[in-house]
Formats: structure tokens, C-alpha cells, sequence
């Protein structure tokens, strides 16, 4: 007889209007057997890590249109992203004591079967932290790489321009472009981000976005003669204000708007104009349309971090119960870098 154990979980309450707060995700203590039923083709995993995304608030909204594989149920674990450890697993790709990323629950440990089974990836390589894969080995990592590499088409010598910076994303946007050999300007919400941005990350520039009056006369300081790629993480006046200092034929990757995602009314957004006047490209991507690239992107990536030439800061909190306040945090520009919540150390 398999043995049941007690699983902590962060419950959905119920779907979501404006900014969340902590009475919509509710902290219970349940049980799970520790075993996968047989022929299921699932998976069982201790989960180690979780990723604090803002992508989690945008699931928490009530959809009007098809319910998609990431659809929140109230009443059931929130889901994201996160390290775990197969316990267990009727997976012909998984065994007992590999270690994966992908979606999971806010759980101590999950039972994963279709349709999440199919974002899980066998962790190849563990001479860096593990917790990088919830992070810069991780989604928020194949986001920057596709929208950056894939989808922008940058050039030696062009203006690079990033919004929330200091994320999770923004942070290895940056440095990437910078490899390219790129003019790079980041925003972001403190003083502390910008100092970061500068001297961690090696941007040529940054500025404190709350402390300019005019963002577009702000981006015309930093950008004299425009930006060529802009990539999109804030939306609203910043994209507003960018669109009137893109260069002919810029670029715009759109991979996130976190100023929208907690207003009950979306803000308009002016100067579309410019983007026939200059034949702007803005196009919107999802980490998902680079999942086929995900094994060139590794191999890329843990290659410059060996290599000392690509850095990352994560903000690491830990126990399960903290990872509510982790994702109120996140809007109210709290963490400095990526995210994290820790559930277990057992394999560090």
C-alpha cells in the first residue's frame, strides 16, 4: 500500500477582478498518495521550486472565450511553472529521481498528467542552480531568447530598448543584445533597479521611470536618433511613448503589457499611427511558439553563464506560504530580479 502523505497547497479561490489579493489564494493542507495509478501515463513529482510569473495574474481573470490547457478552476492548486522531482511516474519519458521543469501546482507535491506532461523537460544539466530553471534556463529565459533572436532580427550596432528590466525576462534581454553588440537602454521602478541594470547587467544606460514626467522626451534623451527594437513588457503610456521614437522599420517584440494586467478597463493606446508612418512590425509571441527551439537555447545560454559572460539576480523567498504575497509583490515592483519560492533544498 502506496503511503499518503499531507500536501500543502495555495488554492484558487475564484476568479479575479483588478489587482489579486491574498484572501483569492488560499493556503489548505490536503493529502496525496504517493503513487502514480497504474496505465495512467502520469507523473508524480516533489516539487522544489516555483516560479513567480506575471502570467499567473492573467490566468486568474474568468475567460470569455475556449478554456485553454492553463485555464484556472477555482477550487483547484493554482498552476505555474517550477522545479520539481519525479517520485514517481507511468510516463514513458520520466523516471523515479529525474529532476524536470515545467507547469506544476502550488503544491508540495503534484500529480502531473495530460495536458501539463507535454511542458515538462528532463533537466539535462545540473552544474548550475537548479532554481535557474524557473528562470533563465527556464520559460521566462526561452521568452527573452525567441522574442530577441527569433522574432526581432537583430543587428551588430542597433538601439535596443527594455521595458521592466530587471526582471525576470527583461534582465537577460538586455544582456543578450548586448552580446550582439547593441545599444542597450533598460527602464525600471527604483533607483536600486537602475544601479542594477548598469552595473550587474552591463547596460549602456537605464533610467527610473517614475521619476520622468515625459516618457517620450525621456526616450528621446536616451535615443537621439530612435530605437530599432523595443522590447515590449509594460504596455500603456511606455508603449505610447515609444512608438512616437522608433526608427523606420523598427521592431517591437510584445511578449507581456504588466501595466494592464491588473485594471479592470485596459488603457487605449495613442500614436498607432507612427506605426504606418515608420512601418513598425509590432507582433505579440508567446514562450510557446519556441518551445522547437528550446535545446539550441540551452545550449546557448548555460554556455555564456559558464563563461561568466551572462549574469542573473533572483529575489528567493521561501516556503509555499510566501508564494501569495511573492505574486502581489511582483506588481507592486517588490522583488529585485527573478522571483523564486523554495520548497525544498533536498537536491542543491
Amino acid at each position: 500500500m502506496a503511503e499518503v502523505v499531507s500536501n500543502k497547497q495555495i488554492i484558487f479561490r475564484d476568479f479575479v477582478t483588478g489587482a489579486p489579493k491574498l484572501s483569492d489564494m488560499i493556503l489548505t493542507t490536503g493529502t496525496i498518495r504517493l503513487k502514480v495509478p497504474e496505465g495512467s501515463n502520469a507523473v508524480l513529482v516533489k516539487n522544489l521550486y516555483i516560479s513567480i510569473d506575471p502570467m499567473i495574474r492573467n490566468l486568474m481573470n474568468k475567460m470569455d472565450d475556449t478554456p485553454t490547457e492553463l485555464t484556472y478552476v477555482p477550487g483547484s492548486p493554482i498552476i505555474g511553472f517550477g522545479v520539481s522531482k519525479v517520485l514517481d511516474s507511468e510516463h514513458p519519458d520520466f523516471k523515479k529521481d529525474d529532476l524536470i521543469w515545467g507547469l506544476t501546482g502550488w503544491e508540495e507535491f503534484s500529480l502531473i498528467s495530460e495536458p501539463h506532461i507535454r511542458t515538462l523537460y528532463k533537466i539535462k544539466y545540473t552544474d548550475v542552480p537548479l532554481s535557474y530553471y524557473t528562470g533563465i534556463l527556464g520559460m521566462p529565459g526561452l521568452t527573452a531568447y525567441g522574442g530577441f533572436h527569433e522574432l526581432s532580427s537583430p543587428k551588430k550596432g542597433e538601439s535596443v530598448y527594455v521595458s521592466a528590466a530587471s526582471g525576470a525576462v527583461g534582465q537577460l534581454v538586455g544582456q543578450y543584445a548586448k552580446l550582439m553588440g547593441c545599444y542597450v537602454v533598460g527602464s525600471a521602478g527604483s533607483n536600486e533597479k537602475v544601479d542594477l541594470l548598469k552595473s550587474k547587467f552591463g547596460f549602456d544606460d537605464a533610467f527610473n521611470y517614475k521619476e520622468e514626467p515625459d516618457l517620450t522626451a525621456a526616450l528621446k534623451r536616451y535615443f537621439p536618433e530612435g530605437i530599432d527594437i523595443y522590447f515590449e513588457n509594460v504596455g500603456g503610456k511606455m508603449l505610447e511613448a515609444v512608438l512616437e521614437n522608433m526608427k523606420y522599420h523598427g521592431r517591437i517584440p510584445v511578449c507581456g503589457m504588466i501595466s494592464q494586467y491588473n485594471l479592470e478597463k485596459p488603457e487605449g493606446v495613442h500614436n498607432l499611427m507612427y506605426l504606418v508612418k515608420k512601418c513598425i512590425r509590432i507582433l505579440g509571441f508567446n514562450y510557446i511558439d519556441y518551445y522547437p527551439k528550446y535545446p539550441q537555447f540551452l545550449e546557448m545560454t548555460r554556455k555564456y553563464i559558464k563563461e561568466g559572460k551572462i549574469v542573473y539576480m533572483e529575489d528567493v523567498l521561501e516556503g509555499l506560504e510566501s508564494a501569495p504575497e511573492a505574486l502581489i509583490g511582483l506588481f507592486a515592483g517588490r522583488n529585485v530580479g527573478k522571483q523564486v519560492v523554495v520548497l525544498s533544498r533536498e537536491c542543491e
